[in-house]
């Protein structure tokens, strides 16, 4: 079943924060996930959210356990995580009625 990594954060460090969104990208395709959302500029529509929202969809919580914790993405994670404030959270997918 598909499950989702939904980030929602601001940018506390902008020049520093660009280099992770440089090397993001290849630590993603050996997971087999698909950015779905990438949004700096996100509008709230309830609460106080921040500005940035990324949905990354995977194949499965394994799948997007595997990138997280994966030494590529671990090694450039402090680039994101020291230059902004926010909530990660993993999402199982939910299956179709049939």
């Amino acid at each position: 079943m598909a499950a989702y990594f939904v980030a929602n954060y601001r940018i506390t460090n902008t020049e520093d924060y660009k280099k992770y969104g440089a090397v993001v990208g290849p630590t993603l395709a050996p997971h087999g996930a698909e950015v779905l959302a990438a949004d700096p500029a996100s509008e709230p529509m309830e609460g106080e959210p921040c500005d940035v929202t990324v949905v990354i969809k995977f194949p499965s919580k394994e799948a997007a356990k595997g990138w997280y914790n994966s030494p590529e993405y671990q090694a450039i994670l402090p680039l994101r995580t020291d230059n902004s404030e926010g909530a990660a959270v993993l999402a199982a997918g939910r299956e179709p009625p049939q």
